[in-house]
């Protein structure tokens, strides 16, 4: 029977993490009459047993509308490979025994853990072992393809589409390219869909490597038809065609992902030289991160929160909340992980950008289709 239960959030911050840990607390003590334990930094805080906090109605007070959590995390905590400094030297552990000890030691029934992809998998490893684990997906950058939806995602567009809107006007006052480069890895959700609210017009992504020939023949061919500035959304995990992602920082010991960024300023270097027309870059970063979540975030972070505490009631460890649809369901975690959510290049939203004018500099393929739409413009604007 649960009568105690942990709650972590680790990876990556994003808004609507207090709102699960609001609706986590709120419903495990209204409902259930359970303690609750929060634990600082991710996994971390298991393996030191430090920063334990007791979590009640009094500390979760005013936290739905802020961003962040009032837990901490880390996104360099795998207990599997936890990297430490001994005499000088870099060693890598496996702590998990620590973990197991100390989840004995704080007499935990369950622990719900928010995470993206790398927080999941170790949670699924960690449930292997036997810990009473339920996930609780998040990301900014919606690559989970067992949920249709992780929060912080809608915020996160919203954050994009609000700084292309300032970007057109100073563009259009300049007569100049604005590139502006966003967030999402591997995955191009959030280029794409501030990309069609904000009016882009060329959307580079991971899933269309990119022929910059295109790029700056859209650029020019505005210019003809007297729209003498564009804005370009590049995604930064997005890639020319034979040609590499932009990499700041390669993987290390601790840390499994590379870090991404550059792709902007090598779009705008190209452009500029191709077009001969003045281009700047904007790279939104953690602005993506950060902030009060919205409406809807705050909904589906509320709802995970909830049924995550229903399902360890239930006792229905090793699962992942998630959202199908319009209800809140839940899946294995095995299932949830390792399987990336992708834009498709030729599906719907992709294909309604493309109605629009939007050039995705797609190498390779004929430009029919783009050429028509040249001499529409050119018709509209003699």
């Amino acid at each position: 029977m649960v009568r105690k239960i942990g709650i972590s959030t680790g990876g990556g911050d994003c808004p609507g993490l207090n709102a699960v840990i609001r609706a986590v607390v709120r419903a495990a003590r209204l409902h259930y009459r359970w303690d609750i334990i929060g634990i600082e930094d991710g996994f971390d805080g298991l393996i030191y047993a430090r920063n334990l906090k007791p979590l009640g109605l009094v500390n979760i007070a005013g936290i739905l509308h802020r961003g962040g959590t009032i837990l901490g995390t880390t996104n360099r905590g795998n207990p599997f490979r936890h990297t430490t400094v001994e005499d000088g030297k870099t060693v890598v552990k496996d702590l998990t025994p620590k973990i197991l000890e100390n989840i004995k030691i704080l007499g935990l029934d369950a622990i719900i853990s928010i995470g993206g992809d790398g927080t999941l998998s170790i949670a699924r490893d960690l449930y292997k072992l036997g810990v009473p684990i339920i996930g609780v997906p998040k990301t900014i950058d919606n690559d989970l393809s067992a949920t249709d939806l992780t929060f912080g995602f809608t915020t996160a567009v919203n954050t994009a589409t609000e700084a292309l809107d300032k970007l057109h006007t100073t563009a259009e006052s300049h007569h100049r390219v604005m590139v502006v480069e966003v967030m999402g890895r591997d995955a191009g959700w959030i280029a794409l869909e501030c990309g069609i609210a904000g009016g882009a017009d060329v959307i580079l992504i991971p899933e269309i490597p990119f022929d910059i020939d295109k790029v700056a023949n859209k650029v020019k061919q505005r210019q003809i038809t007297g729209s003498r500035f564009s804005v370009v959304v590049v995604a930064e995990g997005a890639s020319p065609a034979g040609g590499e992602r932009a990499i700041l920082a390669k993987a290390t010991e601790d840390y499994e992902n590379v870090r991404l960024g550059g792709i902007g300023y090598r779009v705008a270097q190209s452009i500029e030289s191709l077009t001969e027309i003045e281009t700047r870059v904007t790279v939104l970063g953690h602005l993506q991160r950060g902030g009060s979540p919205n409406a809807f975030d705050r909904l589906l972070a509320t709802r995970f929160g909830a049924a995550a505490v229903d399902l360890a009631a239930e006792e229905k460890f090793g699962y992942m909340v998630c959202l199908k649809g319009r209800r809140i369901d839940s899946v294995p975690i095995e299932e949830a992980v390792g399987q990336p959510n992708r834009v498709d290049p030729h599906g719907q939203v992709v294909t309604t950008a493309e109605r629009m004018g939007v050039e995705f500099g797609r190498s390779g393929e004929t430009d029919q289709e783009e050429s028509s739409q040249d001499d529409i413009l050119q018709e509209e604007n003699p």
